[in-house]
């Protein structure tokens, strides 16, 4: 019997000057979806029903972007995306372009597991959830009022804005300054906070598995696929270890960042977080940002990130628990 690990996320990137109170109620769901996974895997749940169980959770509260409370694109409406892996025989399910589907998720592993493929997107997706039974919601449900006031501020912008969370009154603390803005693919970034989520898990068996979900950025095109469903990119899991990635999807696509994790340790003997650190300093390129969780078979945990900070939590057999936002 091997020792059980998890880790999960809710996001890189996070501004200075997200209140306090915003900051803990991050850390309040994080603690709530730890202690929720540590009770599924002490009471011998497989990794992969964790990491579902957990990412659900994560869907269905509006705080971080996926599922419920998801960015909203140019048109005003959500284009969810999510992707989940079961490391022992490398299968996985992924989802995009997602209306009215609850939990992405779910959806995803229905993929991997009802379909003969491992990817669907948009009508074809939506229209296997509603063969498979899945909850549906309208999309008035994914939708906050919070989401639709940073739109209105982005389309002012003519910008792609990342966090719904920093108050619209406190935005021009927040703004990239007109002398050396942020950008992304040639686009200015006003606040640079994305909040996908994601957890990996390696249970008591030694099996690692991984899920990712998001909604993207806001303001983004209609269509735009980022990283969390692209396997090798946003989610890896194999039988050395799993991996979430959260970030600038762009960069992290490019760099095929969850992958590499593996590869390192395979290829170059790179222990876990060796592995983690080495891939966000190496393969993040024209200043990419991005942050990453993985667990290793052997019950390891290890995060890092290159932005300001990510929204994390993470736990071991051993006793070992930590929530945290900074670095």
């Amino acid at each position: 019997m091997g020792r059980w690990a998890i880790a999960l996320h809710g996001g890189a990137g996070v501004d200075p000057n997200l209140p306090l109170q915003r900051q803990e109620e991050a850390k309040q769901l994080l603690t709530r979806c730890l202690n929720l996974a540590i009770s599924a895997l002490r009471s011998n749940h497989s990794a992969i029903d964790v990491v579902e169980l957990v990412v659900r959770e994560l869907e269905t509260d509006p705080l971080f972007n996926s599922g419920r409370g998801s960015a909203l694109s140019e048109k005003g409406t959500v284009e969810m995306e999510a992707s989940i892996m079961d490391g022992p025989k490398r299968r996985y399910g992924a989802v995009s372009g997602l209306t009215t589907v609850k939990n992405p998720v779910s959806l995803a592993r229905l993929v991997m597991e009802k379909s003969p493929h491992s990817y669907l997107a948009f009508s074809g997706a939506e229209e296997f959830a509603r063969q498979q039974g899945v909850e549906l919601m309208e999309n008035e449900y994914f939708i906050t009022q919070d989401n639709v006031g940073m739109l209105k501020l982005a389309k002012e912008a003519n910008a792609i804005l990342f966090d719904y969370r920093i108050p619209t009154t406190g935005l021009e603390c927040c703004a990239a300054e007109a002398d050396n803005p942020l950008m992304m693919n040639g686009l200015p970034i006003n606040v640079y906070a994305p909040e996908t989520v994601g957890c990996v898990v390696v249970d008591k068996e030694g099996r690692c598995a991984a899920a990712t979900s998001t909604g993207g950025l806001m303001n983004k095109m209609s269509g735009r696929i980022g990283d969390s469903p692209i396997i090798g990119s946003g989610t890896y899991a194999c039988k050395l270890c799993a991996v979430s990635c959260t970030g600038e999807g762009e960069a992290i696509l490019r760099g095929t960042l969850a992958r590499d994790v593996a590869a390192v340790m395979e290829y170059k003997g790179l222990g876990l977080q060796e592995a983690v650190n080495f891939v966000i300093k190496e393969r993040l390129d024209d200043g990419g940002k991005a942050g990453l969780i993985a667990v290793s078979n052997k019950g390891e945990v290890a995060y890092g990130f290159n932005t300001n900070g990510m929204f994390r939590g993470c736990a071991a057999e051993d006793g070992f628990m930590e929530v945290g936002i900074w670095e």
